[in-house]
């Protein structure tokens, strides 16, 4: 019986430890989002106090900074709409900001996988304040060569992209570990 107790000790004393650690990773990844939503809208306010509308600061010959409003998603998608696409991309933002938190609390221990979301919490909420502030992202950095321009975005939409190039690698490189898996298994 005393055996018995001190294994039930054991198995609680290392439950709460392990759940402090993945506490602490969760609040981690959340800081990091924090952070990302911070750097955006700091260099948004910055560059609306400092630019017209339209005005752009060449910086190098093929990149300068511009102060544009996108009402749409990526690359100006549904920006003409009659302004519903203001709420149906917040919402699924705000859908998508439920989902990943919940994903953080679950695997705070999955470093590229929990950064990648992290990445793209931050940009999506970095975006939606704008939306739900101004009816419309603020992209500022503007890429082009000769008559050929990318369209403009911003940091937010840089650790979007960035984080879901990073769940495409995680991707890639869980199914190579389960194929190296079952492969010393046979």
């Amino acid at each position: 019986m005393n055996n018995e107790n001190s294994s039930n000790t054991k198995h609680t004393d290392t439950q709460p430890a392990r759940h402090g650690v993945r506490h602490r990773g969760f609040w981690l990844w959340i800081i990091l989002a924090v952070v990302i939503i911070a750097l955006d809208q700091y260099t948004k306010s910055f560059f609306s106090q400092h630019l017209f509308y339209a005005e752009r600061w060449p910086v190098l010959p093929f990149f300068d900074f511009v102060l544009l409003h996108n009402p749409g998603a990526a690359f100006s998608f549904l920006a003409g709409a009659d302004g519903w696409q203001r709420w149906f991309f917040s919402a699924i933002a705000l859908i998508a900001t439920f989902l990943i938190v919940y994903w953080l609390q679950r695997q705070p221990d999955k470093k590229l996988f929990c950064l990648a979301l992290s990445l793209i919490l931050g940009g999506a909420l970095g975006n939606v304040i704008d939306r739900l502030l101004h009816g419309y992202v603020i992209d500022f950095l503007l890429f082009h060569w000769q008559e050929w321009y990318f369209p403009a975005f911003n940091l937010a939409d840089i650790a979007i992209t960035i984080g879901a190039g990073l769940l495409i690698l995680e991707e890639f490189l869980r199914l190579r570990q389960s194929k190296q898996q079952r492969e010393h298994a046979d």
